[in-house]
């Protein structure tokens, strides 16, 4: 079983809020959490939040974890032109490579219009995780040009569930499993002026419930970083083509 714990590193709450208690108190506390369990994840940064905590982004990449871009500034490619999303995948990878290798993606809010691979493949991206199974997508994951497809598996809410209810979702969910959450989860957003299901059980909670998960897959599953998926299913498909081959 192949696990993927992801993290999509942002201001608070977008478009709600434009605190950022989340960078300086909630990934923090996730770092230390996955420390502690050691295992490694993938923080999708977005160039802005990177530019103003760079701190933050070194100890990402200091301990292990894998750094992807966010886009900038939070920017919704469904609601840009292909050129000016274009310009923002663009501005984001020159910032982020600044810190170290960035060859994975995620748009916000999940919005990917598939014209958008090609950008990706010209700018040297390897994995792209926009697209969610929840949210329609059943292709699986699959190359579209060289770019490979790792889809999100459910909501970030899912993961502050109460553990009786998580139970019952993690085992009806398809392989590969890939969870995202957003550092600002992990801290109290109980008074903010938010729509509800971004507020129930965040804080302790969620940090708690983080570790009941990374529990639960423990000893009987693979976490994986996304860099890892593209050298997995690259073989597989020099495999396939191969195979091909041979039968002709």
């Amino acid at each position: 079983m192949i696990v993927a714990i992801t993290f999509d590193v942002e201001h608070d709450c977008p478009p709600y809020l434009t605190t950022t208690r989340g960078m300086e108190e909630g990934l923090p506390r996730i770092l230390d959490l996955l420390e502690e369990k050691r295992v490694k994840a993938t923080f999708f940064f977005t160039a802005e939040m990177a530019k103003r905590f760079p701190h933050l982004v070194k100890r990402v990449i200091d301990e292990g974890h894998e750094l992807g871009s966010h886009n900038y500034n939070h920017e919704r490619l469904d609601r840009l032109s292909k050129d000016e999303g274009s310009k923002v995948i663009e501005k984001s990878l020159r910032v982020l490579r600044e810190f170290g290798d960035v060859t994975s993606f995620r748009a916000p809010n999940l919005q990917f219009p598939d014209y958008y691979y090609r950008v990706l493949e010209r700018n040297g991206v390897l994995v792209d995780s926009s697209k969610a199974t929840y949210k329609g997508y059943r292709s699986g994951v699959r190359f579209f040009g060289e770019v490979l497809e790792v889809p999100a598996s459910t909501t970030s809410s899912v993961i502050r569930l109460p553990w009786r209810l998580q139970k019952i979702i993690h085992p009806r969910l398809k392989e590969p499993r890939v969870y995202f959450a957003h550092p600002w989860e992990f801290v109290s957003m109980q008074k903010e002026k938010i729509r509800w299901d971004c507020k129930f059980n965040t804080g302790d909670k969620a940090l708690e419930l983080l570790g009941r998960l990374i529990d639960y897959y423990k000893g009987r599953a693979r976490f994986m970083e996304m860099s890892e998926f593209y050298s997995k299913y690259q073989k597989l498909k020099r495999w396939a083509s191969n195979s091909e081959r041979w039968e002709t």
